[in-house]
């Protein structure tokens, strides 16, 4: 999508798993999106208050009635964590961009043992079977770079929105996070906006 096309539908998918704050990065992005002059629907798919359960939303752009995405429907998929992007690819339409964290967070069944969890490698091969363009980026160690694991999550905002896949760049976002997130956060995650962008370009 060039960026100038702000006309066009869009559906995002978002995934990770409790605790990672996927969903405050949802509502950041939409806010972002509604500054630009964007109509967004955004919901949440399936969401668990528990600290490491799975965790999804979407956000749709561009004057959809309601938050509603199955499966190869989705232009984007943000995955705060690579096993749950791995399980999140149904939803990618053939084609699709997926922006990814390379930084595992293994669910409770791999730390007991009564699971393995995937080599990235295998993770990235099947994504790029599926997506256009991909990308994996260890947002939770620039996360850290940047103040807190948890501005990892703008970090991979950032990333998107440099890449020219959304009808808005990383100036919107940056706006965004001056005008919704507590002064406290906003330093960091600016910070990871600028590493996230410098990542993609990595």
């Amino acid at each position: 999508m060039k960026a100038h096309d702000r006309q066009k539908r869009m559906r995002i998918y978002f995934t990770g798993v409790g605790g990672q704050g996927t969903l405050t990065a949802t509502t950041l992005l939409a806010r972002t999106a509604l500054q630009a002059g964007l109509d967004v629907v955004a919901g949440e798919v399936h969401g668990m208050a528990q600290r490491g359960g799975v965790v999804e939303s979407v956000l749709l752009l561009g004057g959809w009635r309601s938050p509603k995405l199955d499966f190869g429907e989705a232009d984007v998929i943000l995955g705060f964590e690579p096993l749950e992007t791995l399980r999140g690819l149904p939803y990618l339409r053939p084609g699709g961009a997926v922006f990814s964290s390379s930084d595992p967070l293994p669910p409770v069944s791999v730390a007991l043992g009564q699971a393995a969890y995937p080599d990235l490698a295998r993770i990235e091969e099947k994504v790029r079977q599926v997506a256009g363009q991909s990308r994996f980026i260890p947002c939770r160690e620039l996360g850290i770079r940047a103040g807190s694991a948890q501005s990892g999550n703008t970090v991979l905002l950032g990333a998107l929105c440099a890449s020219g896949v959304l009808p808005f760049g990383v100036d919107a976002l940056e706006a965004a996070i001056r005008i919704f997130l507590p002064p406290r956060l906003q330093e960091s995650n600016l910070q990871a906006l600028e590493l996230g962008k410098a990542a993609l370009g990595a």
